[in-house]
């Protein structure tokens, strides 16, 4: 959270084609809830937030601007032949029963629940207009060191650790 408010410094947002039916999608599938919704007179989102355990992510139409922001253009990967740029890491309390419920709602599963060796266990699913989910849950607490150790990599910066 930022020192100034009770918000968190970053918020990040995602975009759709059909941001709204993607939402009510997101509340079915992911357990997601939709916190802030206004819309504009032709009913497109004007500005709009969901959560998920107190952690907001903005929700947006698709958008192209010269001068609104600078010069940008924002699209779904439904628009980008399937093209994903990044991704939203959620940790949930039950990976089973989460992934259960979202390929119930029509999720594309695109890793089945897999322990990894950094002591998480982890699925992936895509969304209806293909954006990419990674729910975790831990399932022990290592330190940088031992996840390195165990994936066979190099530690270049980690946070101080205590033993």
């Amino acid at each position: 959270m930022s020192a100034s408010t009770s918000r968190p410094a970053v918020v990040a947002s995602i975009s759709y084609r059909d941001p709204i039916p993607a939402m009510r999608w997101l509340e079915l599938a992911f357990g997601f809830e939709t916190t802030t919704l206004i819309t504009d007179p032709q009913g497109r989102i004007a500005y709009a937030e969901m959560a998920y355990l107190d952690a907001p992510f903005g929700v947006m139409n698709e958008w192209e601007s010269e001068d609104l922001l600078g010069q940008a253009k924002v699209r779904s990967p439904a628009s980008t032949e399937g093209a994903i740029t990044g991704f939203f890491r959620v940790s949930v309390p039950d990976l089973d029963a989460h992934h259960e419920r979202a390929r119930a709602a029509g999720a594309r599963i695109t890793q089945a629940p897999k322990d990894q060796f950094y002591g998480e266990r982890t699925y992936r699913a895509l969304d209806l207009e293909g954006h990419l989910w990674n729910f975790t849950q831990p399932v022990e607490r290592l330190t940088s060191r031992e996840v390195a150790q165990r994936g066979d990599l190099t530690i270049r910066k980690a946070p101080e650790e205590t033993a």
